[in-house]
């Protein structure tokens, strides 16, 4: 990859904290899914599904957010794979619940995978450690949601 298109940018420690708290959703709703009445586990691992759709069209939305403020003529790949995670995530919502929750986890996969791949072009190496620990604890929200779906 080219060299980065401005200078590292620090992680601060008050986007972290607001990076981790966006997972307290996906860990309430799989211990509701889990330990809810029998009559509204459906429902949480809905709102699982709603959320993680939710963030995956976030992770999508930030690189269009990138590639406005790049220096450079902007280039089509990160505006057209900024919206890839928003499509996959509604047909994801369409799939039987086990199905979209498992979607989803390979999704929140694919976008780290991206952002690893991008993120350093724009001096955001540093916010790759955040992003992995956030994936690791949404996609397996996500994955035991939809064991219990």
């Amino acid at each position: 990859m080219n060299a980065p298109l401005r200078d590292a940018l620090p992680l601060p420690h008050w986007v972290a904290r607001l990076g981790y708290a966006g997972l307290l959703p996906f860990v309430v709703l799989v211990v509701a899914a889990g330990f809810a009445p029998a009559a509204y586990r459906a429902q949480a691992c809905f709102a699982l599904l709603a959320y993680g759709t939710t963030i995956a069209s976030f992770l999508g939305a930030i690189h269009w957010g990138l590639a406005m403020r790049a220096p450079l003529t902007p280039q089509p790949g990160p505006f057209v794979w900024g919206v890839f995670p928003s499509l996959v995530a509604w047909l994801a919502m369409l799939l039987p619940r086990a199905q979209g929750l498992v979607t989803l986890a390979l999704l929140l996969c694919i976008c780290l995978a991206m952002d690893r791949r991008s993120y350093p072009a724009y001096g955001l190496t540093e916010w790759l450690g955040m992003r992995l620990h956030l994936t690791l604890v949404a996609v397996i929200c996500l994955l035991a949601g939809a064991a219990m779906a």
